[in-house]
């Protein structure tokens, strides 16, 4: 079985052995990685099952804006600060919009050639792996980039109206990219969407009902009708719409987190439905364990997750840069020992 054939396994909820993994890195911890074990290879050969292109706003070679070292600015007018703790996204300077109800903001103009170029080099790709077209910072989380997540909290109250001719526009602005995706030889598309905090959503499910499902609904419907799968990003605590996006088309939700749900009660109610990815903690178990616990965990995430399909093997985010290499090291021995350690 090939690793594209073994992730559509396990989207299918079937049995499948070896379950499929993905890895990925911040910029820190590969560094760190590489630091300790000086050899290139552990990074090339880490052998997820899925890969993909990203697009959240930052064109191809993105460049510091010129004479504030560690800003950047997306193609959308958001500035970017990537001095603190996060090198590879940052925290957001300043608001682009300032007013819902007096809004004539401009979308920008996507460089559909570079997209199509990244699009044929995915599809053109030697390899064996399961291809996804992945659009990050979609609905919520790049509004309240333009405007402030406490500003767009506020907004659904005062002027719920204008918040929704805006939330639709930005939803016509990702669909031509979507249908654009969906004209090449991949296998799903991923949505990036921030929605919950540690516990319930960050604007609770009446608003997210509101403001949020019908776009993602019309997203996810591009998709279903070409037959691809519909891949789902959101941190945090979203069990209180799972019925929603299942409703609506979901196949996947990632990211999972254990210290959030009880992962076994979430695959009894909506294992058949779902499948998840992720469930390694990278709050908890990969920065705060030794490598021995680490490699019990993962083992025992397995055995309650990986029954019956419907599960992909994977840290809840991007290894952070407080993650030991020794860690990383010992995870990547389960992931490609499984029936060693099972």
């Amino acid at each position: 079985m090939t690793r594209r054939e073994s992730v559509i396994s396990a989207l299918n909820h079937r049995d499948t052995r070896p379950v499929p993994y993905t890895l990925d890195l911040t910029t820190q911890a590969r560094d760190r990685l590489l630091a300790e074990y000086k050899d290139k290879t552990i990074v090339e050969n880490i052998g997820s099952y899925m890969t993909g292109i990203y697009y959240s706003g930052f064109s191809e070679g993105e460049k510091e804006m010129p004479g504030k070292s560690g800003y950047f600015k997306d193609d959308f007018g958001v500035v970017w600060n990537r001095n603190g703790a996060d090198k590879d996204i940052g925290v957001i300077e300043g608001f682009v919009i300032g007013n819902p109800e007096k809004n004539d903001y401009v979308f920008p103009e996507i460089d559909t050639d570079r997209f199509r170029r990244e699009l044929q080099q995915l599809e053109s790709l030697e390899t064996d792996q399961f291809k996804a077209a992945n659009f990050g910072f979609t609905m919520f989380e790049r509004c309240w980039t333009l405007m402030g997540m406490e500003n767009v909290l506020t907004y659904m109250i005062e002027c719920p109206q204008a918040l929704e001719i805006f939330f639709d526009r930005l939803c016509d602005f990702w669909i031509p990219m979507i249908d654009i995706a969906l004209e090449y030889d991949i296998d799903a598309v991923e949505f990036g969407d921030d929605w919950g905090q540690q516990h319930g959503l960050i604007m609770g499910p009446g608003y997210w009902r509101r403001f949020i499902k019908p776009r993602m609904a019309r997203l996810y419907d591009r998709v279903k009708r070409k037959g691809k799968y519909v891949l789902q990003h959101s941190c945090g605590d979203c069990r209180e719409i799972f019925p929603d996006l299942i409703e609506i088309g979901l196949d996947c939700y990632q990211t999972f987190q254990p210290e959030i749900y009880d992962i076994a009660e979430m695959k009894k109610q909506y294992g058949s439905s779902l499948t998840f990815w992720g469930a390694i903690s990278t709050q908890q178990c990969l920065p705060r364990m030794n490598a021995k616990q680490v490699q019990r965990e993962i083992i025992r995430i397995l055995k309650i997750l990986s029954p019956d399909g419907g599960y992909i093997l994977a840290p809840t985010h991007a290894v952070p840069g407080d993650v030991k290499p020794e860690n990383i090291i010992a995870m990547l021995e389960v992931f490609r020992n499984q029936e060693k350690f099972l």
